[in-house]
């Protein structure tokens, strides 16, 4: 199943599958438009997420040894109190050099004079916000110059209408204003407790092209009222990443401004929690995997050109490392990606992935099922296979490859799309 179904209604239609977010308390959204887009119809690509009384967080951000000169920014202030993130899109400022930061560290400075000033107006105990507890996350085209002045233009207007009270509405407004070339917005939410205080998990994403793990992926963010340090977000944040949106791929390309970033409020005023391994936090952990597999999997699904969606998990490895790189050897090839695109069951193409792998195999006990239809027994072709079943299947929106390599006990599961015509078309124009 695509989007894992908890207890809360999950939407479908156009916009793909998704959850309608309510309030969470100590945030505050708004989002504009400063005309980042000029040869398109406008819409909002300028989003602020603003912590009245500052959040404590915790982030993963790319492996790519170029990154973005908003990373640069985050990681020097990774240990801040973030009283807000803001988000752009259209413009990655990535490989745009000192400007690029420059220009960062300018919009900072006019975000951190007009947010304190905000403090005064709304607050009883008014913080003074320096720009060091600010964050930011850019997507868009790289080694373009940074449109510095466009953005510091606008956020006079995206503060004075920021919302302190949230609804489905506005929380639209933020995941649609995060998009460049996704065509559906990604909201998920769960809500659990921490030694018996509820607490709200409220996610979104967005990702489409350049998607492939050393770390994250995309840009995802995720708010939680309930009150947990940094300290304590980090290593739970880290260990959650493996197996959502570390286990996601669209084209095998690693993009230069990934991050994920969790956010806690802390207005749930739970219980303090001093270790990512106290039991407390249990329900907590849980309901954040299945909030970030919710993202990670609609942003695979909504992979740029996709037709289908591709579930590929592989079993009964010696370790997990292994199961890994075969399920990315199959889900990043083009060869298995096209065939899936054209409804083929070329099932040679996916033997071919396992092999390139490079894990010791023991083919006499290797089975590979596409769906419900078993194609290898035991390192031969099944003698209940029948192609026309499986033709038949491959017309499924959901396609499900499974590997079963029988030399242990571990496992992997990775999501991934198919690779049509429109991917190429959306690339080759993306910029045009």
């Amino acid at each position: 199943m695509l989007f894992k179904k908890e207890k809360y209604q999950i939407k479908s239609n156009s916009l793909g599958f998704y959850q309608d977010l309510e309030h969470i308390d100590g945030i505050g959204i708004s989002a504009v438009s400063a005309n980042l887009y000029t040869n398109q119809k406008k819409r909002d690509e300028l989003v602020i997420f603003y912590f009245r009384k500052g959040a404590s967080h915790a982030s993963v951000y790319t492996q790519s040894n170029i990154i973005s000169e908003n990373i640069k920014w985050n990681l020097s202030n990774s240990k801040e109190k973030i009283y807000a993130l803001l988000v752009n899109t259209r413009n990655a400022n990535a490989f745009t050099g000192k400007d690029g930061y420059k220009s960062i560290n300018n919009i900072a400075t006019v975000l951190s004079d007009l947010l304190s000033k905000k403090q005064i107006n709304d607050e009883e105990e008014p913080k003074k916000i320096k720009i060091k507890n600010l964050l930011f996350a850019s997507t868009g085209t790289i080694g373009e110059r940074f449109p510095e002045k466009k953005i510091t233009d606008a956020i006079p207007n995206l503060i004075q209408n920021i919302k302190y009270v949230q609804n489905k509405y506005i929380w639209m407004k933020a995941a649609m204003g995060i998009l460049t070339t996704d065509t559906k917005p990604k909201l998920s939410m769960e809500e659990c407790k921490i030694a018996g205080t509820p607490v709200k998990i409220y996610g979104l994403a967005k990702g489409s092209g350049m998607i492939y793990p050393d770390m994250a992926t995309t840009l995802g963010f995720v708010f939680t009222d309930a009150k947990i340090s940094g300290s304590v977000l980090k290593p739970l944040l880290k260990k959650n990443i493996q197996n959502t949106f570390n286990a996601i791929s669209c084209d095998g390309d690693t993009s230069t401004n990934d991050m994920v970033t969790i956010f806690s409020t802390g207005f749930a005023n739970n219980k303090e929690i001093k270790s990512y391994k106290d039991k407390a936090l249990d329900e907590f952990d849980k309901s954040l995997n299945i909030v970030l597999k919710n993202l990670a999997k609609s942003v695979a699904a909504d992979g740029e050109g996709a037709s289908k969606f591709i579930i590929i998990k592989v079993e009964k490895c010696k370790n997990e490392s292994d199961a890994k790189k075969i399920c990315f050897s199959i889900a990043n090839s083009p060869l298995v990606k096209t065939a899936i695109a054209g409804e083929d069951p070329n099932w040679g193409r996916i033997v071919m992935a396992i092999g390139k792998a490079k894990v010791k195999l023991n083919l006499s006990k290797l089975n590979i099922h596409i769906g419900p239809y078993k194609i290898i027994e035991n390192g031969k072709i099944s003698q209940n296979y029948k192609e026309n079943e499986v033709s038949e299947y491959m017309k499924s929106l959901e396609i499900k490859i499974n590997v079963q390599i029988g030399n242990g006990i571990k496992e992997f599961e990775v999501y991934t799309m198919d690779l049509t015509k429109k991917y190429i078309e959306i690339n080759s124009d993306y910029r045009t």
